[in-house]
């Protein structure tokens, strides 16, 4: 059996005394077999920020142990800039939803300005790097959690920049052709990936 938790996100990553993370609150996890491919949910699950978009729309795909692997490439986005994935008081409309600002300046390579925090350019590339890969809209375009774990281990240079994921440049033209999506159901993932919970 394999667990999906449906609600990754800071909030449900408690550390011990040893700062070993430990993943919390399964209210709304689910048990499902490993041999099957998909997991038949009727209703959405998770937090909005941190959701999958085929939790909202079967038309993104199927809901499966990838829709996981989604809310952790925003934790490990928010982990590299220390900020939330939506900033409603951003200085720049660039700069709300913040996957789509660390995708253009991952795309240009300009680090400095990622995380002011700190220096670790380096880390804090390979983060946003691994957490693009996790975001994108189709789930069979996600790595598995076994491939994030060998690319968070591997070296920065060997690491791919992945495809612009869907939301960072808002192509709905080019996403409806492939996926045959409705205007209201557009309007309503993008309005969703880019509010924040309230939870």
């Amino acid at each position: 059996m394999q667990i999906l938790h449906f609600d990754i996100k800071p909030h449900n990553i408690l550390l011990d005394s040893n700062f070993t993370p430990k993943i919390a609150d399964f209210g709304l996890a689910k048990l499902y077999p490993r041999d099957n491919s998909f997991v038949p949910v009727s209703a959405a699950r998770g937090t909005i920020g941190y959701i999958a978009p085929e939790m909202i729309s079967r038309n993104f795909g199927v809901v499966s142990c990838k829709s996981d692997v989604y809310s952790f490439g925003m934790l490990l986005l928010e982990m590299a800039g220390g900020r939330r994935n939506f900033e409603q008081h951003a200085a720049r409309r660039s700069q709300t939803y913040y996957p789509a600002w660390v995708y253009s300046h991952i795309s240009r390579k300009e680090l400095g300005g990622i995380c002011e925090a700190s220096d670790i350019h380096e880390v804090e590339r390979k983060l946003c790097i691994v957490g693009l890969w996790c975001i994108q809209m189709k789930p069979h375009d996600r790595p598995t959690m076994a491939e994030v774990i060998e690319m968070l281990e591997a070296g920065v240079d060997a690491l791919q920049t992945p495809p612009e994921p869907f939301f960072c440049g808002f192509e709905q033209d080019s996403a409806a052709d492939s996926f045959q999506f409705s205007t209201s159901e557009l309007s309503a993932i993008s309005e969703l990936s880019v509010t924040d919970s309230t939870r």
